[in-house]
């Protein structure tokens, strides 16, 4: 999919709208140099430290976060409404137990400016540098997340990524919602 570069804010609404709805993917290289992505819902886009961010939370157990910890970047791919299957298998299976991106037929390509893949079949991508992380402190978490969310232990690591580049396909927005 052709992407021209774009302002890191431009498709925020379809992008937020695409997140509460599970149609993100995070990607990253394994340690071997295979990508793998994984669905996300949790996360946030904005300025910290007068840089464009994006908030990203992966718990130490999942595949993608050994990823992120070899690499030190990933990408946010914003998929498209119509790549629902594509978004369940990233989100169920582990990269561990086989090629994710092969089984949703999703393609990966090099990013232009980090050692992360994006996802050719997604018409928004950021590329970002992980540039702080810090894990979860279960004591100083809300009691209804720490047991709604965290029944079984398991607490994220939130990774802070400064987005360096972000593209979008023409009708990016639409696709996206």
């Amino acid at each position: 999919m052709e992407r021209r570069e774009i302002d890191f804010t431009e498709h925020y609404d379809a992008v937020v709208e695409a997140m509460t709805s599970g149609g993100l993917l995070l990607a990253a290289y394994d340690s071997s140099g295979r990508p793998n992505a994984m669905t996300i819902g949790w996360g946030t886009m904005g300025s910290i430290w007068s840089m464009p961010m994006w908030i990203v939370l992966v718990r130490p157990s999942r595949y993608t976060y050994e990823c992120i910890e070899h690499s030190g970047c990933f990408t946010v791919n914003a998929a498209p409404a119509a790549m629902a299957e594509a978004l369940m298998i990233c989100g169920t299976r582990s990269g561990r137990d086989g090629d994710k991106l092969a089984d949703a037929a999703l393609t990966a390509e090099k990013a232009r400016l980090i050692e992360a893949p994006t996802l050719a079949e997604c018409p928004i991508v950021y590329e970002c540098e992980v540039v702080h992380c810090n894990d979860l402190v279960p004591d100083a978490l809300a009691k209804e997340i720490r047991q709604s969310a965290y029944a079984g232990g398991d607490f994220h690591r939130v990774y802070f990524g400064r987005i360096l580049a972000a593209a979008a396909a023409e009708n990016a927005a639409e696709l996206v919602r």
